[in-house]
């Protein structure tokens, strides 16, 4: 009696303690579950719906309610000008409908700095901005960066001409290059302002976006020489400085100072007879 009593003992106290050791597992296992939960709901970020596009739109394209559908974007990365509500995208529903300025992908974000007021037509004076005007530049093959600028590009304006004014004006004759406008940007290629095609086409006329004074220094550089682009990377920030380029530096001839003569310093003089001898006697000059 006393061995199976015994017997029974070890068995539950075996029992007891393999029930210790699966509670402590599962314990173990739902703490790890736990934690695992936790990283991953710190994981998520926090997000808004902003409308994009479901296909490719060109420049003059109508957006309409099947151009665009809803995802949720990151909150921190939220473009500020997005539409994030029908009611701002499609104020008057199909009646006046917003239309593209510019070419947009697939997926895009819509904003207002991309597409017109609803109902608005689309113009070139969609894309200036405010207190911004446009203004026209001749080019050719040369000049227009061989076909290879589009709307939206960047350019150095340099002009080419001669000089005449000689040294009354303190300048000195002769033909001269200078960079007058840096970094201005191109709205429209002849009567285009939005390429599709990746191919280059030789433009007759680029217009251009510039303030007030910049069209007065255009305007007056055209009609008195030469103007040509130099076009800017996509990436390149930089600020170009003043730029001029004459026929001596060109190839290298530095001008020779020429040696100031120094200028004796006038003596007047009067002289006097005192019987045989003459004397003569410094006194100011008058004139």
């Amino acid at each position: 009696m006393r061995l199976v009593f015994g017997l029974v003992l070890v068995v539950g106290v075996a029992l007891a303690g393999f029930a210790v050791f699966m509670a402590k597992d599962r314990i173990q296992a739902y703490r790890n579950e736990i934690a695992a939960r936790d990283a991953a709901l710190q994981q998520i970020v926090p997000t808004t719906p902003v409308y994009v596009l479901t296909q490719e739109v060109d420049y003059g394209d109508k957006i309409t309610k099947e151009h665009v559908r809803l995802v949720n974007w990151p909150q921190s990365a939220l473009p500020e000008a997005a539409f994030t509500e029908e009611t701002a995208l499609f104020p008057e529903g199909d009646s006046a409908l917003r239309v593209a300025i510019r070419k947009m992908e697939k997926d895009e974000v819509i904003m207002t700095s991309k597409v017109t007021e609803p109902g608005e037509d689309v113009g070139l004076t969609s894309l200036l901005e405010p207190g911004m005007r446009a203004f026209t530049i001749k080019v050719d093959v040369t000049s227009g960066v061989s076909g290879f600028l589009r709307p939206g590009d960047r350019v150095d304006v340099y002009w080419t001409g001669a000089v005449r004014s000689g040294d009354a004006l303190g300048i000195a004759s002769g033909d001269f290059t200078k960079m007058i406008e840096p970094g201005v940007q191109i709205i429209a290629i002849d009567q285009a302002t939005s390429f599709s095609s990746s191919d280059a086409t030789i433009a007759r006329t680029v217009t251009v976006a510039a303030t007030p004074r910049q069209v007065a220094t255009l305007a007056q550089a055209q009609s008195s020489g030469g103007l040509s682009l130099s076009l800017l990377g996509a990436r390149d920030e930089t600020v170009a400085q003043s730029i001029e380029v004459d026929q001596n530096r060109l190839l290298g001839i530095e001008q020779r100072e020429v040696a100031e003569v120094a200028k004796e310093k006038e003596v007047c003089t009067i002289r006097q007879r005192r019987g045989a001898e003459v004397v003569v006697t410094e006194i100011p000059c008058t004139n």
